[in-house]
């Protein structure tokens, strides 16, 4: 966002995106040309027919006009299909250019901003893609040439050109004054049914509590009333753009009206000749069809522009993502340096002066109450949020120094809300990657999670569903435990890992700390059991986003728990 002027920098992907139309533009404008140049066909047919073949009585003047029309009617034909192709694969272009790129760009975004994630934006490109190939822009180009029509009605009398003049400005300013009339109402009505979609999932989402709890009535009445207030929204739009249509209804028949009455006037005054009454009904017609074209079209012509501007805010939101050298891979040292941070759609800082030092190989405990900040600090070692100052720094290197996807094959991260995937349990576990069969099943070895999966209707080839959701809590938090330590990353951070997991998980839990760290692999281990801070090198105490304590496990024992020993407070 431009601090001075308020707009935001249309994101050069974007712009790459829309160079590449160009040519597909420039050239559906010309076919358009050549289709419109050919559409005086007919008109000229018909008047040929009034004015000369039927006075002649002529049949082989009208055999050959009419093969001569038949052929630039299949040539007309020809063009238009020509034209849609082009579009269409003008449209498979732009897809192609910005499909990648909006995906990873909604997954930043939505890192940033929530909403952002929600897949409004993957909606947002296929808008652009069917407009592309759709028949509005071609209406568009078809509206470039709308002059020479209205030329040429004028040349076929000045009253004709009048009446396509005034017809045409009627028609667009009514299709303006239905867009102005109803666009307010139609985005409230958009936003009402949104959120009334979004607290149906939420319910429904958690149905079992509801069942239990006797909770359905009073989220129903919630929904409906946002349901209410959308339909109520909707119900003000649809009356207003009622009103207009009839009204652009009306003057549509009241020209084809006015143009044959017209027309009949002046030949009954000599001013034209039969003829030219069906010639400038079919003029004016052509005049007018652009523009009717364009009316047809404007829902999908407001819908692509709102489309644009929202893919336009969330590459702002995003960033630009430009490439990066590719670095080595890391031994695990992490450097904290004065860091504050907080989610990135808020101001509010939720640690403050974070500051601390992890060699290679090193475990670190981190204790604190709630809302201490530690999975605060979970997210900002991760680079899932980027500090508000001061520095993260990975072997050296500043965290926004790393490709993501390069630093994420070196990192694993298991948070509190354990996130599976719709797959297999050897999907998730290898993080989706083409993986060899014997890393997975070793990963789970050492992770003490071999037999369990064992025990899973198809074993590692068992189909989880969204979420996880066919495995209980404990089997979710074994196997993302093994999906972060999948490929024996620089550094681990475990958020709260035995959440969910019985005696015989924790044991299990632990037996993996103890494996990894003797590969090297640096462990930060967020937790409120101190049992399994044992084999810790250093303890980091928070309260209020602000590091309380730090230092070697037995000291930082003593000063928290004394006078208690220290075996027993690491047991307890």
């Amino acid at each position: 966002m431009d601090a001075a002027s308020g707009s935001i920098k249309t994101s050069t992907v974007l712009i790459t995106a829309l160079k590449s139309c160009v040519p597909a533009i420039a050239t559906t404008v010309v076919f358009s040309f050549f289709v419109n140049l050919l559409a005086f066909t007919s008109p000229l047919y018909m008047l040929q027919i009034y004015d000369r073949v039927i006075g002649s009585r002529n049949a082989t003047t009208l055999l050959g006009i009419t093969i001569l029309v038949g052929f630039l009617l299949i040539v007309s034909a020809l063009l238009e299909m020509l034209r849609s192709r082009v579009m269409v694969q003008a449209a498979m272009i732009v897809d192609g250019r910005l499909a990648g790129a909006v995906f990873d760009a909604t997954h930043r975004a939505g890192l940033k901003l929530a909403a952002l994630a929600e897949g409004q934006s993957l909606k947002d490109l296929d808008a652009l893609r069917e407009f592309v190939a759709g028949p509005s822009l071609i209406a568009l180009c078809d509206l470039l040439w709308m002059p020479i029509f209205l030329v040429t009605c004028f040349m076929l009398h000045p009253w004709f050109g009048v009446l396509a003049l005034a017809g045409s400005t009627i028609i667009l300013l009514l299709t303006l004054l239905s867009e102005f009339a109803t666009t307010r109402p139609l985005s409230q009505a958009s936003r009402a049914a949104s959120h009334a979609t979004q607290k149906a999932v939420s319910v429904l989402r958690n149905g079992e509590v509801i069942h239990a709890m006797g909770m359905l009535g009073v989220l129903r009445d919630a929904w409906l009333g946002r349901h209410d207030d959308a339909l109520a929204l909707q119900a003000v739009a649809g009356r207003r753009s009622g009103l207009i249509a009839a009204l652009s209804k009306f003057v549509r028949m009241f020209l084809q009206t006015m143009i044959l009455g017209l027309g009949a006037y002046l030949a009954i005054n000599n001013e034209i000749s039969p003829g030219m009454i069906i010639a400038a009904s079919i003029f004016i017609g052509r005049a007018l069809a652009p523009v009717e074209g364009v009316v047809a079209s404007w829902k999908v012509l407001t819908g692509a522009r709102n489309s644009w501007a929202r893919l336009v805010k969330l590459f702002a939101v995003a960033g630009e993502q430009g490439p990066r050298v590719a670095l080595p891979r890391p031994q695990g040292h992490l450097r904290l340096d004065g860091v504050v941070a907080g989610p990135p759609s808020q101001s509010r800082a939720t640690l403050r002066n974070i500051a601390l030092d992890l060699a290679a190989g090193e475990m670190l405990g981190v204790i604190g109450p709630s809302a201490a900040g530690k999975s605060s600090l979970a997210r900002v070692v991760t680079g899932v949020w980027p500090p508000f100052a001061g520095s993260v720094r990975l072997d050296g290197f500043d965290l926004s120094q790393w490709d993501p996807e390069d630093r994420g094959r070196y990192v694993g991260y298991l948070p509190q809300d354990v996130e599976l995937f719709a797959g297999t349990v050897a999907q998730n576990i290898a993080r989706f990657t083409a993986a060899d069969s014997d890393a997975i099943m070793d990963t789970a070895r050492l992770c003490g999670c071999h037999e369990m999966i064992q025990q899973l209707p198809d074993g590692y080839n068992t189909q989880i569903g969204e979420g996880g959701v066919t495995l209980s809590g404990g089997q979710r938090q074994r196997i993302g435990l093994a999906r972060a330590f999948f490929g024996r990353p620089a550094l681990v951070v475990l958020d709260e890992p035995n959440a969910n997991l019985d005696q015989g998980g924790e044991k299990a839990l632990a037996e993996t700390l103890r494996r990894f760290r003797s590969f090297g692999c640096s462990i930060i281990l967020i937790t409120h059991k101190f049992a399994l801070l044992g084999g810790a090198d250093r303890i980091l105490v928070m309260a209020d986003g602000i590091v309380q304590a730090f230092g070697e496990r037995e000291e930082i024992f003593r000063r928290i728990l004394a006078p208690r020993p220290v075996a027993a407070a690491v047991a307890g």
